[in-house]
């Protein structure tokens, strides 16, 4: 079996050679950036994986979306705070989406990551929105 960072590169060279326009490479690297989550990561990473999984998930925001908001943030060299992230992230992972073959069921299931990882994470809701209002950044009303 193919280590989960074997698996994420798979999966990275799989939704960069897609060339679409919402640009679901983004919600694969957020959500594997949770998942792999250490804590001597920079919070930077953790920071703005959670952004965008946030964004995505509740707000509809496309992967290009994302990596705009992404791009304001880093812009802003805000403090980046640390999160706390919970020991389980998800039941899907970067493995499940990549055992589904290429083209709309694997999408779908990069869809179901970045949900499920999200869903995981649910309760730092509150402070991603806070921290997100800190830089002056107001996500989309769904």
């Amino acid at each position: 079996m193919a280590t989960d960072d074997e698996a994420y590169q798979e999966l990275a060279a799989y939704t960069l050679g897609l060339h679409d326009a919402a640009f679901i490479h983004q919600h694969i690297v957020d959500a594997y950036a949770v998942h792999a989550a250490m804590p001597t990561d920079k919070p930077i990473r953790i920071a703005q994986a959670l952004v965008g999984l946030f964004l995505h998930v509740e707000h509809g925001l496309t992967g290009r979306q994302v990596q705009r908001v992404h791009h304001i943030l880093a812009a802003q060299r805000p403090v980046w705070p640390r999160f706390a992230l919970p020991d389980d992230r998800g039941p899907i992972t970067i493995h499940d989406v990549i055992a589904e073959p290429p083209g709309e069921r694997r999408d779908r299931a990069i869809e179901s990551l970045a949900t499920s990882t999200w869903n995981a994470c649910r309760g730092l809701r509150e402070s991603i929105q806070a921290f997100l209002s800190l830089c002056g950044v107001t996500p989309p009303a769904t």
